[in-house]
């Protein structure tokens, strides 16, 4: 469980008491246009409901919104949405103070960002010349009284020293802020509205825009100040990123796809890529595959378009497939396992969505082949299904990231050990904390053993876990690190999928790693383990 405050992430780690737990599988994130909201910040949700409250529903031109529509109507269960904008600017409001005014602007830009404050002096004793009260909402509509959201900030102070300074209230208020210089007078309170004494409010003024169309830039963001994309950095665990298209008739630019698929590998989470515009039969998608300059094993694509209702337009019209998708790989994530390789005949999208074209089972087979999945619309059984696939291609460098299922498998893995084992951080790097580490585990992958994980190898050959002297030699241990070495086996015999978790001060780091094991049989994990007594330096190969 954590909590964020200011900030500042706190949470609370399984200990070594504590099984490992597997991480959830189906968590999806979406960067996108909105029509309101906070600016590069992630939210998250679970419904459309949600969506609405927070990011206004569905807007023409936000292909976000659609897509968020759809993910929750084909089964989503949780999302988290980051709202960038192009140019987009936040109203403002003006508080009276004597000759002067106190202007206040709202933190989250856009023209249905819809402010209204009250200033009294309620409590505020005589002599308290620079204190007041202040009341910020937001409101559905101009003149509505339907409030969506309210703060009460009691004895503020137009002095700098006062501990109680409205500039720093308000910095961590979610609703506005102080654009400008601070009066040399407090604001005056604000009259009632109507001779019956009801509370009177100043409203926000109509300098709000919504921006232009996104760029690929806005999209992409800043790694140095978490925008965009890069804002994802404060959200723990997301295992599918869903970047919807920036505009109805543009496609991502291939700057986007590039930099999204770095940081998926970075964050192990699936980049589901749509398939472009113009794209409009298997035979041209199987056509431009040839050319296809992105194959990658941290993405995914599904084929062809959908065709789905607009309601705003009130006709048909052509969608991205990839959040529909996530929304039923997050459905069936209760049933199938994550390492499953078909979907199952459960996975089908939710009625009201159709493919855009046919295709029939020849390209099917060919389109998969070539790295491209079919937006599962009818239930076909498994056997009638090829296996469903990442973006790899056929020239993938492991063989095994060819397939989704193992793919999301191993971020599961690796994900859910680098979590559970986090309590190393605080622990010497001794014996008793190796031995309670790799005994934690063992029971997670004896546990995955158990639900049919790893079928297809013997007992015995399916996983290893190493947390022992050949891993934390002595220049490991003077750096207070404790070094965990874990893999499954990989489809070819003998091979294993390996990665190293060092956990330190500071924080925890994950790495892909080859153990040397040249000149030496590799027909299982008896093999394995006994070349790991080589020097440390021929054992761990980044």
């Amino acid at each position: 469980m954590a909590e964020r405050q200011a900030g500042i992430q706190v949470g609370e780690e399984a200990g070594a008491e504590q099984a490992i737990a597997a991480v959830p599988t189906a968590i999806t994130a979406f960067v996108g246009r909105c029509l309101r909201g906070p600016l590069d910040q992630p939210v998250s949700i679970s419904s459309f409901a949600d969506f609405q409250r927070v990011f206004g529903g569905l807007w023409q031109p936000s292909m976000l919104s659609y897509a968020v529509e759809q993910y929750f109507e084909n089964g989503g269960r949780a999302a988290v949405v980051v709202r960038v904008a192009n140019g987009a600017r936040c109203c403002s409001l003006a508080l009276p103070a004597g000759p002067d005014t106190l202007v206040l602007r709202a933190r989250a830009p856009g023209t249905r960002e819809f402010l209204r404050a009250a200033v009294d002096y309620d409590g505020i004793g005589d002599n308290e010349d620079d204190r007041f009260n202040l009341v910020l909402q937001r409101v559905r509509a101009p003149g509505s009284e339907h409030i969506e959201d309210q703060e009460i900030h009691r004895r503020l102070s137009i002095r700098p020293a006062a501990a109680r300074f409205v500039v720093a209230v308000l910095a961590d208020s979610q609703l506005a802020r102080v654009a400008g210089p601070v009066p040399s007078c407090r604001p005056d309170p604000t009259p009632p509205s109507d001779p019956r004494g009801l509370a009177g409010y100043v409203a926000s003024g109509p300098d709000g825009d919504d921006g232009g169309p996104l760029s690929d830039y806005d999209l992409i963001g800043s790694a140095t100040r978490a925008t965009g994309l890069f804002a994802l950095a404060g959200v723990e665990n997301f295992n599918l990123l869903c970047i919807p298209p920036p505009a109805r008739d543009r496609d991502l630019g291939p700057g986007v796809l590039l930099v999204a698929n770095r940081y998926c590998r970075e964050r192990r989470a699936m980049l589901l890529v749509d398939p472009p515009q113009g794209w409009d039969s298997a035979a041209q998608a199987l056509a431009a595959m040839r050319d296809w300059s992105l194959p990658s094993d941290t993405a995914s694509m599904f084929f062809p378009r959908l065709l789905a209702y607009d309601k705003l337009r009130g006709r048909f019209e052509a969608f991205a497939p990839s959040a529909a998708v996530a929304g039923m790989l997050s459905r069936v994530a209760g049933h199938t396992p994550v390492w499953a390789a078909t979907l199952g005949e459960e996975a089908i999208l939710r009625p009201g969505l159709r493919p855009l074209c046919p295709v029939d089972d020849d390209h099917r087979l060919r389109l998969a082949a070539a790295g491209v999945n079919i937006v599962p619309t009818t239930r076909r059984p498994d056997r009638g299904s090829p296996e469903t696939c990442t973006l790899a291609g056929p020239g993938a460098a492991a063989a095994d990231w060819r397939s989704l299922g193992r793919r999301r498998l191993a971020q599961m893995i690796v994900a859910s050990i680098e979590r559970g084992t986090r309590w190393m951080l605080f622990e010497p790097s001794e014996p008793p904390t190796w031995q309670r580490g790799a005994a934690q585990v063992r029971a997670f992958f004896a546990a995955l053993e158990e639900q049919g994980a790893f079928a297809g190898h013997e007992p015995g050959d399916r996983w290893y876990v190493v947390c022992d002297e050949r891993v934390n030699r002595g220049p490991y241990r003077e750096r207070g690190m404790v070094n965990l070495l874990f893999g499954f086996a990989a489809a070819r015999p003998g091979e294993f999928h390996s990665w190293i978790v060092s956990h330190r001060a500071g924080g925890s780091r994950v790495q892909a790693v080859s153990p040397n094991l040249s000149g030496l049989p590799r027909t299982g994990v008896t093999q394995l383990l006994s070349a790991l007594d080589l020097p440390v330096a021929g054992v761990i190969q980044p």
